[in-house]
């Protein structure tokens, strides 16, 4: 009774932590969520108590299993992340589930307070650190605007160019609708993470028949 009381109370942890790294996770509307990292956490912490008392008196080496944990979630972590166009996205997700299975196995083998602790410390990187250092660095931006015209949408592009931003990828695609002829572009731009967004759709107000359709 007692060694189940012990289960429980190590499993409720687990799924409580885990769940609520998830839930910052739904916030920032990713892909993997609540139900992912609850999942991650509670299943790591039943592997670990699996390999303690699954076993037998006899067989007790429970760093055995949490070796296959560390690495089996590699291959979860691995799937989140996406290589498209020359840009890399979901690593930061991917890191999530990697610490979140580190918090499940410390909630199995009954280390409450370094998880609880560690659960601290992932929310403050990713939200209160997130709001108070300034961003650095660059972040990637796809917009996709339409026009009747293909030169007009040249010329957009052009005058972002000259906003100071780094053109990665550039499509254009002519569509036809009965006798009426438009086109569609969507590219990929490369700018400082202090750059003001509005600046891009100032530039797009410049030019009447353009319009914005896609900004993320």
């Amino acid at each position: 009774m007692e060694e189940a009381l012990e289960c429980t109370i190590r499993l409720s942890v687990a799924l409580l932590l885990g769940g609520i790294i998830g839930l910052e996770r739904d916030y920032r509307s990713k892909d993997a969520g609540f139900r992912t990292h609850f999942l991650v956490s509670l299943g790591s912490a039943l592997f670990c108590i699996v390999s303690q008392y699954g076993f037998g008196a006899d067989l007790k080496d429970s760093s055995r299993v949490a070796a296959q944990v560390v690495s089996g979630i590699g291959f979860l972590g691995a799937g989140t992340i996406i290589f498209q166009k020359n840009v890399i996205r979901g690593l930061t997700t991917a890191a999530g589930l990697w610490v979140t299975a580190a918090i499940g196995l410390a909630c199995g083998s009954g280390m409450y307070v370094a998880a609880a602790i560690t659960t601290t410390m992932v929310l403050l990187g990713l939200e209160v650190l997130h709001m108070i250092i300034p961003q650095t660095g660059t972040a990637t931006v796809q917009v996709s605007f339409s026009s009747s015209s293909g030169d007009k949408l040249t010329k957009a592009i052009d005058r972002l160019k000259s906003l100071g931003v780094d053109l990665r990828s550039f499509e254009m695609k002519e569509q036809r609708n009965h006798d009426r002829k438009s086109y569609e572009a969507s590219i990929e731009i490369k700018v400082k993470k202090d750059f003001n967004i509005e600046h891009l759709f100032e530039c797009m107000n410049d030019y009447d028949d353009v319009t914005v359709s896609l900004m993320e």
